[in-house]
């Protein structure tokens, strides 16, 4: 890992956000897994869309953004995004029993 300022190429700087991205990506992945979790425990639709849950996970987020002199506008608007996908995901999930497609085996990324 470099810091920004000891990176002395382009090249350099594109292979440090490759690396981050990576990392997030692979945070994303490691977060779905705990959504997934959380199904097992919403008994009806209504549950898997918790928009009170929400408001207050979309408020921290913005708080947390703000400490991190990052817009909270674009940091919320990644999550809005994020958590609108995760609950389609879930909430096919929810209304098959928890098989996808045919009986099928789940997928790990079905669920926020």
């Amino acid at each position: 890992m470099k810091p920004p300022d000891d990176c002395g190429t382009l090249e350099e700087v594109r292979a440090e956000i490759d690396r981050i991205d990576r990392a997030i990506v692979a945070l994303i992945a490691e977060r779905a897994g705990y959504v997934h979790a959380a199904a097992r425990f919403k008994t009806n639709e209504a549950a898997v869309h918790a928009p009170e849950r929400q408001a207050s996970m979309y408020r921290a987020r913005r708080e947390w953004a703000e400490a991190a002199d990052l817009d909270p506008d674009v940091v919320e608007k990644l999550y809005r995004d994020l958590v609108a996908y995760f609950i389609v995901r879930e909430t096919e999930h929810w209304k098959t029993g928890g098989k996808t497609g045919a009986g099928a085996q789940q997928s790990p990324d079905v669920l926020p």
